[in-house]
């Protein structure tokens, strides 16, 4: 199915022109640091408390899968949150849902550090979710006010690198901060690291949205932008395959520091660096999907790395049977990590580059619907936990296995990858 004539009318209107490749190395790398840093507060807000799950359990006298619903609250807000920026940052600019967003996350990070009880804690993460949204997608949506093309699948493997590594290593810093401090001091670094995005905002992003495409924008109804992206049978079926790799993703987070700390006996520095070494793996697979989508187009690098997931996600369970020990987990963690960093810039270029007249819309159903459908998808592994006997590799991996089996579904039956060219310059 070709793309649609308002689809393909907005895509020629501004090819030839991309803003972005007027500004100079130094402020493009600027801008880089500060999108990648706005980027990152989702998912440090989301995965920086990981290793604290233990503790979380044991102060408030709870049960594992009630400090994971905690994590799920935080997706959804995630999810909802870039559902309200998306849509009004087209109509009214990028930078005022952007300062207002941030704003609430600061606020609801300072609540959660005086958290009396589990309930308490939870809202206040669904807050913080709502207020990370704010970096998510309008970062997503400047790059694409930039960008076109083959640029724009450097700039957002650039920041799906951000956005892949970031849940790896959060989790890393939140260990090496409970070695110095109680769980509560996470959200004080998460208020401070708030406090710290916001006024770089103030104060070095400019606004990348032109005051006459926002005039467009204001005559044309939310309803008709989600109109325009979803009769896109291309950017639906991308749609899938990023949430079904987010949910793979997050039901390994949602559930490893249980699977190590207390499966394994590793301890939270030990954990934090597993995941260290899994975030090699999404570097490698995110750099070099950028040159694999730029020379054959991104849809045969989902043809590979969707195939990845899967295969990887099999062999857990297996080579945890054959190895003793957590490495036996560790290795083929190791290529799933990678193939989620070849998929996600794919996603993400073939999502908007169809889309530059509604990027924010674009961005932010993209990104509601990987945290969102994550956040529904991996307490699953808590079910099936309870069914098994407890968090294991086979409980962890049923959950992975079945999200790779519907991005496989997704991709050869709905985006077909075989309809579709390379990307123009």
């Amino acid at each position: 199915m070709p793309v649609p004539d308002h689809v393909r009318g907005a895509s020629r209107e501004t090819a030839s022109v991309h803003p972005g490749d007027r500004l100079s190395r130094t402020r493009l790398f600027w801008y880089v640091i500060l999108l990648g840093a706005l980027t990152a507060l989702g998912p440090f807000t989301v995965d920086l408390y990981l290793p604290a799950f233990p503790m979380l359990e044991d102060d408030f006298d709870t049960t594992a899968g009630a400090v994971q619903l905690t994590l799920t609250g935080t997706m959804v807000g995630f999810a909802i949150g870039q559902l309200i920026v998306g849509p009004l940052s087209d109509v009214i600019g990028r930078r005022t849902p952007l300062l207002v967003a941030t704003s609430l996350h600061l606020v609801s990070s300072a609540c959660a550090v005086f958290a009396p009880n589990l309930a308490v804690l939870g809202v206040a993460r669904v807050l913080m979710g709502i207020g990370a949204a704010g970096g998510a997608v309008v970062a997503m949506a400047i790059v694409r006010d930039f960008f076109g093309g083959r640029r724009l699948v450097i700039m957002l493997s650039r920041l799906a690198l951000v956005t892949g590594v970031a849940p790896v290593i959060a989790p890393l810093i939140g260990s090496a901060l409970l070695e110095v401090m109680p769980w509560r001091g996470i959200f004080v670094a998460l208020a401070a690291y708030g406090a710290v995005i916001l006024v770089a905002a103030i104060f070095a992003l400019p606004e990348t949205r032109p005051k006459a495409d926002r005039a467009t924008a204001e005559t044309v109804s939310i309803r008709h932008r989600y109109r325009v992206v979803f009769s896109d049978r291309v950017y639906v079926g991308v749609l899938i395959i990023g949430a079904m790799t987010f949910s793979g993703l997050f039901s390994y987070l949602s559930s490893s520091s249980f699977l190590f700390q207390t499966g394994y006996g590793l301890t939270t520095m030990q954990y934090g660096l597993v995941f260290a070494a899994n975030s090699i793996g999404l570097v490698i697979g995110n750099q070099i999907a950028a040159q694999l989508a730029a020379r054959f187009g991104p849809q045969w690098v989902l043809a590979f790395s969707t195939g990845m997931l899967l295969v990887a996600g099999i062999a857990i369970p297996v080579c945890a049977e054959l190895v003793e020990g957590p490495w036996g987990v560790i290795i083929p963690l190791f290529f799933f990590m990678s193939a989620c960093g070849f998929t996600f810039p794919c996603a993400q270029v073939l999502a908007l580059d169809r889309h530059p007249g509604a990027a924010g819309t674009a961005a932010s159903v993209l990104g509601a619907a990987n945290n969102g459908v994550a956040g529904i998808i991996s307490p699953l592994v808590g079910v099936v936990a309870a069914w098994t006997g407890g968090i294991t590799p086979m409980s962890m991996s049923s959950i992975m296995v079945g999200c790779a089996v519907v991005g496989i579904v997704a991709l050869w039956v709905i985006v077909r990858p075989w309809t579709l060219g390379r990307l123009s310059d």
